[in-house]
């Protein structure tokens, strides 16, 4: 019986023990941390001797004893907003900052509140900008979509020549629509920017290229949305960005001609939504895939469709040219989008077959032509 509650006794002191060395680990740490506190503020017997040296080991005690190279790397890694925040709190991080391969500015990053004034935007910008040195800058993009209006072109050309630096790949200019478009700086496209380059994605800007500035010998997508450039303007940044694979155009009203030169054998990939002005498509790209067209009706009988595997046309009757055209002049036809209105038009039984057809999307007003459609092309 003895023995008995003598166990229990013990069971019972654990907990309380456990709660004791708690407290005690507790204890030590806020010791230690007190007294290295006083350590960084410097005592007398510190100044003398080695104790400069003990000063700082303990003032760099305060991040890991991590190579600068790993540091670098993890702070590279963190989204912009908790970079920024790391830098103000190690001085080893604010050093990193001004290497920070990657700055994306929209109201997110920068904390724009839904009433906030645009000046505001604009001196947070400058100050990060004016904190980083565009050393190991990869990706720049800046978001301007919402603040309709408001003009602040005045600022974009210093931004730019913080980012545009040797080893930049991928830049996003989206700008408002403003009575005043702003004029893209082409003179800040370097020979070591041009080899850099690899992604340029472009809103709202006009957009001049000469023969000497358009060499983007990187470039492999290019985004172009409401810009200014003429037909020969992009025909001389096309026929100099060799190693090209996705072209972009979306509400370019100064394109009329659209000419893709055989030389760009890596394009895959063609998109070209609300042109309006634009009439004919010629494409002599060997290795194009992917075509989507959207807007009126376009005449692209000189684009070499043999290798096309994915088409996505947005025009008002458009289904029974589909079904009868596009079987014999794009015989690899794997994904079909179509959105079509207003159609009259049955499509006809024909011979022909899209044999590798794998996916087929229809939009119409009438489900009764869609479904009829879909039963003669699959039959």
């Amino acid at each position: 019986m003895g023995m008995l509650v003598l166990n229990l006794n013990r069971l019972m002191s654990l907990p309380r023990d456990r709660q004791r060395r708690r407290w005690q680990i507790r204890a030590r740490c806020r010791r230690s941390l007190v007294t290295s506190r006083g350590k960084r503020k410097g005592s007398p017997c510190q100044q003398d001797g080695d104790g400069i040296s003990r000063a700082g080991k303990t003032m760099r005690s305060s991040i890991p004893d991590l190579p600068e190279e790993i540091l670098f790397h993890i702070h590279s890694l963190m989204p912009m907003r908790e970079a920024a925040r790391a830098a103000c709190a190690s001085r080893a991080f604010l050093h990193s900052w001004r290497c920070h391969p990657n700055l994306i500015f929209n109201k997110d990053t920068i904390g724009l509140k839904i009433n906030g004034r645009g000046e505001n935007f604009h001196h947070k910008i400058g100050r990060i900008l004016r904190k980083h040195s565009g050393i190991g800058l990869k990706t720049f993009s800046l978001d301007y979509s919402y603040m309709c209006g408001f003009d602040g072109a005045r600022y974009f050309d210093s931004w730019l020549q913080i980012a545009l630096k040797p080893g930049i790949e991928k830049l996003t200019l989206w700008l408002p629509t403003t009575k005043k478009i702003y004029n893209f700086p082409c003179s800040l496209l370097s020979d070591g920017v041009r080899n850099s380059l690899q992604y340029l994605k472009l809103h709202n800007v006009a957009l001049h290229p000469t023969v000497e500035l358009c060499p983007l010998r990187g470039l492999t997508s290019l985004h172009l949305s409401d810009v200014r450039i003429t037909w020969d303007e992009l025909e001389c940044l096309l026929c100099n960005s060799l190693a090209l694979e996705q072209l972009e155009l979306e509400c370019c009203a100064e394109i009329i001609y659209l000419k893709i030169p055989c030389s760009l054998q890596r394009l895959s990939s063609l998109s070209v939504f609300s042109c309006y002005r634009l009439q004919v498509i010629e494409s002599k790209a060997p290795n194009l895939s992917s075509l989507c067209l959207t807007g009126h009706r376009l005449n692209f009988s000189h684009v070499e469709t043999l290798q096309v595997k994915k088409l996505a046309m947005y025009y008002p009757n458009f289904i029974g040219d589909a079904r009868g055209k596009l079987p014999s002049s794009m015989p690899n036809l794997e994904t079909l989008v179509i959105n079509s209105q207003s159609e009259v038009v049955d499509a006809p039984m024909l011979p022909t077959k899209f044999l590798y057809l794998k996916h087929l999307t229809i939009r119409c007003l009438s489900h009764i032509c869609c479904i009829n459609l879909f039963l003669r092309i699959h039959n």
